[in-house]
């Protein structure tokens, strides 16, 4: 069955599948997948390459890249849910690669109902880097995840401990926002603030200086450049300025997917 199953998706163009037992998905922030889906079995996760758009030094067409990648697998993630509902009878769940976080709490907390990146670590498709992304085998880390929990009773895929990171700190050198900074944790809001100027936080500062200002001033505002930016982020839905984890590290280059030899 995981077989067929690896081979449906494969031919719909993902580049690689990974399946992991629920019991082998670790989360302690997240909450526990019995407790949204109490039949869950295993985790289909479902890799797919980063395009090299993102080398662009133009953020609008690097970003380009990934919202044309978004259009693709959210078809796919219906496809692969169709098939095994029809093909094998199953109850399904789809995760989105993307924004998966509830903010129905109080206060927001941010956590996602299931975390891809421990998932794609869980399925064996690759191991955490130094700057908290996963390192696929092949991808590096120009590779992104979306997956379908399922109540299929599948056993993880063989479990393989190599490290796929070079340990070469070039990620953390040349994060603009410091956000790496503490090995193990990435600040969030540090990196936010750079990767996603015209995201949620910028605009709730632009929304508060628009009401305390007068008639006149909100339509100079709304006329002005400073807004163009927080539409454009908004109508896109995403909008990210920073790609440097994944451009730089040389494990997302072909030609430096493992270790160097260690000199002596």
């Amino acid at each position: 069955m995981k077989e067929t199953i690896r081979q449906y998706i494969r031919n719909l163009g993902a580049d690689d599948v990974g399946f992991a037992a629920v019991s082998d998905y670790h989360r302690p922030r997240s909450p526990r997948i019995e407790n949204f889906f109490p039949e869950a079995k295993s985790i289909i996760v479902v890799a797919y390459k980063e395009l090299s758009t993102c080398e662009s030094p133009h953020m609008q067409l690097a970003m380009n890249g990934r919202l044309d990648r978004y259009a693709v697998v959210r078809y796919n993630s219906y496809r692969i849910c169709h098939f095994l509902e029809t093909e094998f009878q199953a109850t399904v769940l789809s995760v989105p690669g993307g924004y998966t976080v509830d903010l129905n709490k109080d206060p927001p907390k941010g956590v996602s109902a299931l975390s891809l990146r421990p998932a794609a670590v869980a399925a064996v498709l690759g191991s955490f880097g130094r700057h908290n992304l996963v390192i696929h085998p092949v991808l590096g880390t120009r590779v992104t995840f979306t997956a379908v929990v399922t109540n299929l009773e599948m056993e993880s895929d063989t479990r393989v401990t190599e490290d796929h990171c070079l340990h070469c700190n070039i990620c953390v050198d040349n994060c603009p926002a410091g956000a790496l900074n503490e090995e193990g944790r990435t600040d969030l809001r540090k990196c936010m603030e750079v990767s996603q100027p015209f995201g949620a936080n910028s605009f709730l500062g632009y929304l508060r200086k628009f009401v305390n200002s007068s008639a006149e001033e909100q339509e100079g505002m709304l006329k002005s450049f400073t807004f163009l930016p927080f539409y454009q982020a908004l109508s896109g839905a995403r909008e990210y300025n920073c790609f440097n984890c994944q451009k730089l590290c040389p494990a997302g280059r072909h030609e430096s997917v493992t270790k160097p030899a260690m000199a002596g």
